[in-house]
């Protein structure tokens, strides 16, 4: 038996059951509920899994600020034996310049598998592990809901928008895991109490060359508008059909124009 080091990149979101704030054009993500983004939760999970078949080390490396630490605790308090912290308060930092720094602090260890999440629940690109992925030249499969490690060959089926896929990739590869690859764990006590203890790994941007120039920009953030009041049609069934219809293209704008 070939023991698998693995790395997982965990990312700290808020809570989806926390009200969005907007203030002054950003999302204010300050003194409110964060946890880790629950695609990098299925990634996890499936690692500490193939630690427990396989043996060998599970990692949590995750890019951020003060709020980032929780989620590497709790990565921690999972299972994952170590955990990694690239520290940067910077803002604005896209999916280009991100993926640079974490596919340096990856380059700088041995790792047989990186799992991330498909995408995450607030900016929803999934292209930061992908990325990653091409940088260091790796295979690569994502939104993968199966997954078994022979040797150094990596199994997997992905969700293919419905269908499903099968590959084999050699190792080392990327994965990005799909809702439905596992249902993950929940911290017990004991591991809360270790992971409390646990020193985390920081690794600063210079020390990755620094942050490249991000190659996009967001030009505006606003709160989604307050849903209006719903409206009583009235007369006969024909004339509210045709009410119906002139509000549809007039004030909801989902219907063009014949």
């Amino acid at each position: 038996m070939v023991a698998i080091d693995i790395a997982v990149l965990i990312k700290s979101v808020i809570a989806t059951d926390e009200p969005i704030r907007v203030v002054q054009g950003k999302v204010d993500g300050h003194s409110i509920k964060r946890t880790i983004n629950p695609y990098d939760e299925f990634a996890l999970e499936e690692a500490l899994r193939i630690k427990e078949t396989h043996g060998g080390t599970v990692t949590v490396l995750s890019l951020g600020g003060d709020e980032t630490v929780e989620a590497l605790r709790t990565g921690l308090a999972m299972g994952a034996d170590e955990a990694v912290w690239i520290r940067s308060e910077a803002e604005g930092l896209d999916e280009h310049a991100v993926s640079r720094l974490i596919a340096g602090a990856i380059e700088s260890k041995a790792y047989d598998l990186v799992f991330a999440g498909h995408l995450s629940i607030d900016n929803g690109t999934g292209q930061v592990a992908i990325r990653v992925a091409e940088l260091l030249g790796w295979p690569h499969a994502g939104a993968v809901i199966a997954c078994s490690v022979e040797g150094r060959v990596v199994r997997v089926t992905r969700d293919a928008e419905g269908d499903s896929e099968s590959w084999e990739l050699p190792i080392p590869a990327l994965l990005t895991a799909q809702q439905g690859l596992n249902e993950p764990r929940y911290p017990a006590l004991a591991g809360i109490m270790k992971a409390k203890r646990k020193p985390l790994a920081e690794l600063s941007v210079a020390a990755l060359g620094g942050a490249t120039a991000p190659r996009t920009e967001r030009l505006a953030c606003e709160e989604q508008p307050a849903r209006p009041p719903g409206r009583k049609l009235s007369g006969t069934p024909a004339e509210q059909a045709a009410e119906l219809l002139a509000l549809l293209r007039g004030e909801a704008k989902v219907l063009g124009r014949k």
